[in-house]
C-alpha cells in the first residue's frame, strides 16, 4: 500500500485544519513536500475550486490553491514525490486544455502526474464560469474517454458524444502515455466510472449528514467501504474490465488501521496531520507516522 498527505495550506475547511495554516504560504507548503519526499511518502494532493460560494464555503472551506501552478512550484523542489489532483471538475476544461496544461506539468515534474478527476456538485460554481450542469455526468464521461485517447500525443485526435477534434499539434505533450486517471466522487455512479473509465477511485468519508444531502450511502465505517469496493468487483466482472483498479482512500484517520483498509482492497492512503499549531509540529506528526508506518528516516 503506498501512503501519501493531504498537503497542509492549499485548502482549509473549517475546524479541520491546523492553525499555522491561515498565514502560510508556498514556501511553508513546499517545506512539508520536500520533508515528505525525503520520508518515503508516495503523493501529495491539490484540489480545485475556481470560486466556492459564500454560504457553501462556510462549510467547504474559502481556500483552494490552484494545482497546476502549486504542483509545478513542488516539482522544482522534490524528485520522487508523485502529485495527486483532487480533484480536477471536468465540467471547467475542455479535454484538450487539460491535455496540454497538465501534460506541460507531467513533463516538467518528469512523469509524476496522477489526474484525479470528477464531475462536479457545485452548481453556482458550473453557472459562474457559463459550464454546463446538468449534463455534466455524461460530458464528463466523454472527457475522459477524450483524455485516454490524447495524453502523450503529438497529434491527439478523438471523436465522442460531446468533444471532436484532429489536426492539432500539442507539443510539449506529457511524459506518460498512459496518464494515470483516477475518478473522485462518493457515489456509486462515481465508482461505476472509474471501473468502466479509470485507473482509480477516489471515495472520501462522507458522514452521514453529507449522504443525506447527496442521497448517497455514507462512508462511515470500514463495513461501508467494504461494501462499496466489493460492488466495484462485481461491477468490474460485469462489464469484463481486468486491469486492478487502484483505491486512495483520503483523508485517512489515524486512528485506524491501514492494514484493515488494504484488507479491504485500498491501495493508496493519503493522511491528514490535524492539530498543530505550527509547522514544526506538524512536520514532526509526519515523520513520527512516516517511521512508524514506513520505515523512513
Amino acid at each position: 500500500m503506498q501512503l501519501g498527505i493531504v498537503t497542509p495550506v492549499f485548502t482549509r475547511v473549517p475546524g479541520t485544519h491546523s492553525s499555522w495554516e491561515a498565514e502560510a504560504g508556498i514556501e511553508e507548503a513546499a517545506r512539508v513536500a520536500v520533508k515528505a519526499d525525503e520520508l518515503g511518502y508516495h503523493h501529495v494532493t491539490c484540489s480545485e475550486h475556481i470560486g466556492i460560494p459564500t454560504e457553501v464555503a462556510k462549510v467547504r472551506g474559502f481556500t483552494y490553491w490552484d494545482p497546476l501552478s502549486t504542483f509545478g512550484y513542488f516539482s522544482a523542489v522534490t524528485s520522487r514525490l508523485r502529485f495527486v489532483t483532487f480533484v480536477l471538475v471536468l465540467g471547467y476544461h475542455h479535454p484538450m486544455e487539460l491535455v496540454k496544461r497538465y501534460g506541460t506539468l507531467d513533463r516538467v515534474s518528469n512523469g509524476r502526474l496522477i489526474l484525479g478527476v470528477g464531475v462536479g456538485s457545485l452548481e453556482e460554481e458550473f453557472d459562474l464560469i457559463g459550464a454546463e450542469f446538468a449534463d455534466r455526468g455524461p460530458r464528463g464521461d466523454d472527457a475522459i474517454r477524450a483524455l485516454k485517447a490524447s495524453f502523450g500525443k503529438e497529434m491527439p485526435e478523438y471523436h465522442g458524444e460531446y468533444y471532436d477534434y484532429e489536426g492539432f499539434v500539442v507539443e510539449p505533450h506529457s511524459m506518460q502515455t498512459d496518464m494515470p486517471i483516477w475518478i473522485g466522487g462518493r457515489t456509486y455512479r462515481s465508482l461505476r466510472r472509474a471501473v468502466e473509465l479509470g485507473d482509480g477511485w477516489v471515495p472520501f468519508p462522507n458522514p452521514p449528514a453529507a449522504a443525506r444531502a447527496t442521497k448517497t450511502p455514507a462512508i462511515t465505517s470500514m463495513i461501508e467501504l467494504a461494501e462499496r469496493l466489493g460492488a466495484a468487483r462485481d461491477h468490474a466482472d460485469k462489464v469484463g474490465r481486468t486491469a486492478p483498479l487502484e483505491v486512495c482512500f483520503a483523508p485517512f484517520d489515524l486512528e485506524d488501521e491501514p492494514k484493515d483498509y488494504e484488507a479491504a482492497g485500498v491501495t493508496w492512503l493519503a493522511v491528514q496531520f490535524d492539530g498543530h499549531t505550527t509547522r514544526a509540529g506538524w512536520i514532526d506528526r509526519m515523520r513520527a507516522y512516516a517511521a512508524t508506518m514506513i520505515g523512513s528516516r
